[in-house]
């Protein structure tokens, strides 16, 4: 294996291992109860709040004050309360990833 072939592996290696354990931290942190990636639950599909906020300036600190705060009235009638298993460091990290959702 050529080294551009390595380290082509190498990224790719490591950037689904941080896809997967984003998929982790979401079902670790009860995301999954309300919210899915691809279909509406109680809360909006994650593709679809990627595809309402991916380029709205200051989106991602936005909607990490969301999941540690809770929200009403963007998504219908429905609140999303506050996540109070999750820190703002792991907030940071689910937004991030919910905003790569295509």
């Amino acid at each position: 294996m050529n080294r551009y072939a390595l380290a082509a592996f190498t990224l790719a290696s490591i950037f689904s291992t941080a896809a997967h354990a984003d998929v982790k931290l979401a079902q670790t942190k009860n995301c999954m109860a309300c919210h899915a990636v691809d279909k509406k639950v109680i809360g909006p599909a994650f593709k679809e709040v990627a595809s309402k906020y991916r380029s709205q300036k200051g989106a991602e600190d936005q909607l990490v004050q969301k999941v540690l705060k809770g929200s009403t009235g963007v998504w219908g009638g429905m609140s999303m309360p506050p996540n109070t298993t999750v820190n703002p460091k792991e907030a940071q990290t689910l937004v991030k990833w919910i905003l790569t959702q295509k």
